[in-house]
């Protein structure tokens, strides 16, 4: 049985995102309200003649803002750019700019992304290809390096606690905040820095397309892909972004008065052990029945699940059944249909969205759900219209290549 009386209880103080949908709650909110996907052809793909995807929602908007040193420039790559920029804000909304916890020691960062900045791993495997290192500069492999995202956090920041780089691909996001849970839960740290980032990039788009995971027939309806849980979905469509959340305890936020979002109440991560890439659905199962555990409630408090639903053939029906199996028929929906699957950034951004809806009573639907697959469980999928829900717990699951899988739990504070 999990001991609940020892640990630490930890809120979520202040949370921010750069997003193909927007860069604050209001615009996501308008988004999502409008049912408004982020969805669109990527004219840039045009030159790889035989990748076959072209719909992906890129965050259009995106530089670095002027107060960033040219040093710093050159020094960060777009994901750790978007990371930063995510985190800066976060620490503002948590009002922690400059607050002494920070650099202290008891601040950490938890934080991943499925790779590091691929235009810097152009320029490290030129030398293989070309044989020169003339690409090669003092800060490719920095931009490159698979943590390069937590560790620039670190760096721009000043904390001097724990970091985790959680490069676990889709749950990158996921297992940053669940591992930013327990450090906090177990008296680790005070505070964490937590979530995910990835930027956009073709190469990632080709290793969907080369195992037909890839979505192949919207490029010229962008908006109508992807489709999980419908009938005609035919793989994902990738996006970028960061989100980050700040983790603390409730002891060290209370103490200093802080806007508390909601309360992590339970997580749970945990692997399939059979295939790289094809779902597992019994341990798909068992991670949200370790997450109920650790939160110490039953399935029926679970008022609203946010869905991984990448809108893959088997990924799909697995999750839904393991969902079924464990919670019952409950309200899901996909954040995906809206933003594509921004891999390392998908998870932070889930829950933080999921949050937000929770707060206000709603929940998205899930665009392009025009008709479910009869293989899916019979679940009360959201679809059409946003659902008016007061709820004060909701899941959010995640799962990855490698066979790892994530449930966070959350509860309105």
């Amino acid at each position: 049985m999990p001991h609940h009386n020892h640990k630490k209880r930890v809120v979520i103080t202040g949370a921010s995102t750069i997003s193909a949908l927007g860069n604050d709650w209001a615009s996501v909110k308008t988004a999502l309200q409008n049912k408004t996907s982020a969805m669109r052809y990527m004219e840039e793909w045009d030159k790889y003649q035989d990748l076959v995807t072209r719909v992906a929602a890129p965050v259009d908007d995106f530089t670095l803002p002027k107060h960033y040193k040219a040093r710093e420039r050159r020094a960060l790559g777009r994901v750790a750019q978007m990371a930063v920029v995510a985190t800066e804000q976060a620490l503002a909304n948590a009002g922690l700019t400059d607050h002494p916890v920070i650099t202290n020691g008891r601040t950490g960062v938890a934080y991943g992304s499925a790779t590091g900045s691929t235009a810097a791993a152009l320029e490290f495997f030129s030398l293989l290809k070309e044989h020169t290192l003339g690409m090669i500069n003092t800060t490719t492999y920095t931009r490159m390096m698979s943590h390069t995202a937590a560790a620039n956090i670190g760096v721009t920041f000043g904390t001097q606690g724990r970091i985790y780089t959680t490069t676990s691909a889709c749950t990158a996001g996921s297992q940053g905040i669940g591992f930013a849970y327990e450090a906090i839960a177990h008296g680790q740290q005070d505070v964490m820095i937590a979530g995910g980032a990835e930027e956009l990039c073709s190469a990632q788009a080709a290793v969907f397309d080369t195992i037909l995971a890839a979505t192949r027939n919207f490029n010229a309806t962008p908006h109508k892909a992807p489709r999980p849980f419908d009938i005609d979905r035919d793989g994902l469509a990738l996006g970028e972004g960061a989100t980050t959340l700040i983790v603390e305890s409730l002891e060290h936020a209370q103490a200093r008065g802080a806007p508390i979002l909601a309360e992590v109440i339970g997580y749970a991560t945990n692997s399939d052990g059979v295939h790289l890439v094809r779902p597992q659905q019994p341990t798909m199962e068992k991670v949200m029945q370790l997450s109920l555990e650790d939160a110490g409630i039953d399935a029926d408090e679970i008022g609203y699940v946010s869905a991984h639903a990448t809108a893959t053939a088997g990924g799909d029906v697995a999750e839904s059944h393991a969902t079924y199996n464990v919670l019952g028929k409950k309200p899901i929906s996909s954040m995906k249909s809206y933003t594509g699957h921004s891999l390392g950034g998908c998870a932070s951004f889930e829950l933080w969205s999921a949050i937000m809806m929770m707060n206000e009573g709603w929940f998205n639907p899930t665009l392009n759900l025009d008709n479910l697959d009869p293989a899916c469980a019979p679940l009360d999928y959201i679809a059409g219209e946003c659902r008016a829900i007061e709820t004060d717990t909701i899941m959010s699951n995640n799962f990855a290549f490698g066979g790892i899988n994530t449930s966070l739990i959350v509860r309105r504070f």
